[in-house]
């Protein structure tokens, strides 16, 4: 893949890889560049153990990714269409389960995780298209 260079200030995604994480991508903002190659970032809804403030960690590029481009969500969703729901401050890789439902006035599409053998309902406003980056560094929109 190629490499990434960041610089401070720059919003990014952190591929988290840690178990009960997997599929899972947190925004950040690079804090520091270091010397090493590593970056160390902020994150943008994850707290310290203490909650005092935001959590800080040290990444190397790899686990890194630029903010994928924001694109208006289709009108509706794709059966096993890949997607992105954000849950639990993060946003989380799955695929369209079912056609959309309406709930109290919300449309709703079941979304299955594949690394967790897990469904569960989300509204639309909770979803967004999925992207892959590509090794030259191309944003690769899922159809």
């Amino acid at each position: 893949m190629k490499r990434i260079d960041y610089d401070v200030g720059d919003k990014v995604e952190v591929c988290c890889k840690e178990e009960g994480f997997v599929g899972s991508y947190f925004e950040a903002t690079i804090v520091s560049c270091l010397d090493n190659g590593k970056y160390v970032v902020r994150y943008k809804n994850l707290l310290k153990d203490d909650e005092s403030e935001l959590l800080t960690e040290t990444f190397f590029p790899k686990d890194l990714r630029p903010l994928p481009p924001r694109v208006r969500n289709p009108p509706y969703f794709k059966l096993n269409q890949k997607v992105d729901v954000f849950d639990k401050d993060g946003w989380w890789v799955g695929e369209i389960a079912s056609e959309k439902i309406r709930m109290q006035n919300t449309y709703y599409y079941n979304v299955y995780f594949e690394y967790y053998h897990q469904s569960i309902y989300y509204p639309c406003d909770q979803i967004r298209v999925h992207h892959e980056l590509s090794f030259s560094g191309e944003w690769i929109l899922e159809a």
